[in-house]
């Protein structure tokens, strides 16, 4: 069985033709009025910003040389040719790299204890009372937008040098941070078996232990494992203005011009970052399955 192909007219395909011909005229315009927009705005924020190209390629070497020169033993010599000099201090590093992964563990614990009590009351499907959510918003936001290596330097001034200031300062960001994604989790959930265990006359507190927080809880855990990590990061850094752990030790081997001891810190930092990276993916598959990995 045959079926027949109709063809317009010629009069009406060319019309059919032109107007196509004209939308795709249009959006390629738009298309390059965007790109010039976004090239001179790029242009003007970097003029701004007082980005000097000039500076940059004309010192471009030094950042280059730097690299090579953490690579090299006081000897002259590549630092993978003898490792044990390389890693002399390994077993000092060893102790204040697990100095940063307590810092770490106890200030994203302690954030992620005041995220959680804090996240309901600032999500919009949940609050109490708006005035609330905006208060408790507002907190979180303070939290979350002041860098963690400020709040480190306000408490290494206020209580001393040492792991205390890293700790309640990964502790301040990380309920901000946490507090933000626990509460949009928390907006994305279900409400019917919360209307329906109000409608038996629970209390709100009940309510989100029995109808939220199982829908939740894995996107939680899932949030708080992935903040470790970064908080891992974070505690490094900010043992440069004195609140304990490896970032301590980096920034003294970067001011008197320790080279090999640079990089052998560094390798340390990112080697731990990696198994942190694929211990808490691999924990969050087991906890969750694997689609928690998504």
């Amino acid at each position: 069985m045959t079926s027949a192909v109709s063809i317009l007219p010629s009069q009406q395909l060319d019309a059919l033709n032109a107007e196509y011909r004209g939308a795709i005229a249009r959006k390629r315009l738009r298309f390059y009025v965007a790109t010039i927009l976004f090239i001179a705005l790029l242009v003007l924020a970097g003029i701004g910003a007082e980005v000097n190209f000039r500076t940059f390629f004309t010192y471009f070497g030094n950042f280059v040389s730097y690299f090579d020169r953490i690579l090299k033993l006081d000897d002259g010599s590549r630092v993978w040719t003898n490792i044990p000099e390389w890693f002399w201090g390994l077993k000092k590093w060893l102790k204040l790299l697990g100095e940063t992964l307590l810092i770490s563990y106890v200030g994203t614990l302690t954030g992620m204890v005041f995220a959680f009590c804090l996240n309901f009351l600032a999500a919009e499907n949940t609050s109490p009372a708006p005035w609330l959510r905006f208060l408790v918003r507002r907190l979180l936001e303070f939290a979350r937008t002041v860098p963690g290596i400020v709040f480190a330097l306000i408490f290494v001034i206020a209580f001393g040098l040492g792991p205390m200031a890293g700790v309640l300062a990964i502790a301040v960001h990380s309920t901000g941070a946490l507090g933000k994604l626990f509460s949009e989790v928390v907006e994305n959930a279900d409400m019917k078996p919360v209307e329906g265990i109000r409608s038996t006359g629970a209390s709100w507190l009940s309510s989100m232990r029995f109808a939220v927080l199982p829908q939740v809880i894995a996107g939680f855990v899932s949030y708080t494992l992935l903040r470790f990590e970064i908080n891992v990061r974070e505690a490094s850094v900010m043992g440069f203005v004195g609140a304990g752990g490896i970032g301590q030790e980096l920034v003294v081997a970067i001011r008197k011009f320790y080279y090999s001891d640079v990089s052998a810190i560094l390798v340390m930092i990112v080697v731990t970052v990696f198994l942190i990276d694929i211990s808490t993916g691999w924990l969050r598959a087991r906890l969750f399955g694997a689609e928690a990995r998504t």
